[in-house]
């Protein structure tokens, strides 16, 4: 779900009183530079790196013959009406029902779903840094479902995983306990990074006509529930679970108990970063031995969450990031594409032929 960037605007000149009634102390200069800068970093990681191995995934899927789950035009269409239907209804629960009963839900929820991201991301880490003299053992899940008299089962689970996998579990269930306990903003990020990139990884747009109109119906999407009503600002700030990164803008004053957040939403880095991720792909159909479309599209990304950052830093109002980030993110390699003389291989280009093939056959 595209969330939109929001940030508590840090009025000037706030009074003694204020400051009692909220509870927070306000943000110096420095402070809320920091966190915009935290921010900025914090969600170009996920998609630098979720972009990369998001080509490994897909290698990884052909070797093993498994159909790759991509995402079609009919479902880049109506994924901003889904995501309309989603919100509008996560905002009715949070105005009808307990907003702590609603999040103590979904808190469990995320819980479980968090500590399988974290330990996907971790993986190739903990495998790197595992020494070889700890013997890794492989273990197989297999759950099978078999109807009284039939002779053959459906698989319902099949999950190879080994030692070292474990261990990344293990660690990032540490990490799911302490969000559940404390709700720290570090655990909080470590989680959301994991979702940020997984979803980079695992979340797949098939050609760059169907990432055209994926960003394009959520930059109507994210302009209308910020700036035409409440509902998206409301859910943000009511939704208690991992889905958004926040950095204390009163970190300097505060420290680790710093309590005084800018946030911004997960689907501001995982929509973006699918497209980005796409472009890396196409790089590397084109033989050429550069990543010139992935890197002039990543730093269009980062020049559209600067321009984000300073308009709502200047109107004090929080800011619909796709607003800025779509424009950028598809003019950016629509112009190097121009420049270049590739548009053609830019628009025809897919990661996988065959499944417009069969999609054109059920339409017809």
């Amino acid at each position: 779900m595209a969330d939109s960037v929001v940030v508590e605007a840090i009025k000037e000149n706030l009074t003694e009183a204020a400051q009692n009634a909220t509870g927070k102390i306000p943000a110096s200069p420095e402070g809320m530079g920091l966190a915009y800068v935290s921010l900025l970093v914090m969600a170009l990681v996920p998609i630098y790196f979720g972009s990369r191995r998001s080509i490994k995934h897909q290698e990884d899927a052909k070797d093993s013959g498994e159909k790759p789950e991509t995402m079609t035009s009919k479902d880049a269409a109506m994924f901003p009406l889904i995501a309309s239907c989603a919100l509008f209804g996560l905002y009715i629960f949070f105005q009808v029902f307990s907003k702590e009963y609603i999040n103590m839900l979904l808190t469990s929820y995320f819980f479980v779903l968090g500590i399988l991201a974290l330990a996907h991301t971790l993986s190739p880490v903990v495998n790197y840094l595992c020494p070889q003299q700890i013997p890794n053992t492989q273990y197989y899940l297999l759950f099978n479902k078999k109807e009284t008299g039939a002779e053959n089962s459906e698989e319902l689970i099949n999950y190879n995983f080994d030692t070292r996998d474990l261990i990344a579990i293990v660690i990032s269930a540490l990490v799911g306990v302490w969000y559940i306990l404390k709700k720290h903003w570090i655990s909080n990020n470590l989680l959301g990074l994991a979702f940020a990139m997984n979803g980079v990884e695992l979340l797949a747009l098939n050609n760059i006509v169907t990432g055209f109109i994926l960003l394009g119906g959520l930059f109507v999407y994210d302009i209308f529930w910020v700036f035409g009503t409440d509902v998206m600002v409301t859910v943000a700030k009511s939704f208690d679970a991992p889905i958004k990164l926040i950095f204390p803008q009163d970190l300097l004053e505060r420290g680790l108990l710093a309590s005084n957040f800018a946030m911004l939403g997960l689907g501001d880095i995982v929509i973006p970063g699918i497209f980005i991720a796409l472009l890396l792909r196409f790089d590397k159909s084109l033989g050429r031995g550069t990543k010139t479309y992935f890197n002039f599209t990543f730093l269009g990304y980062v020049m559209g969450m600067i321009a984000t950052i300073v308009v709502m830093h200047t109107f004090k109002h929080p800011q619909p990031a796709l607003l800025y980030l779509v424009p950028a993110c598809i003019g950016f390699p629509m112009l190097l594409a121009l420049i270049k003389g590739d548009i053609s291989l830019l628009l025809k280009y897919e990661d996988h032929p065959e499944e417009k093939k069969e999609e054109e056959k059920k339409e017809n």
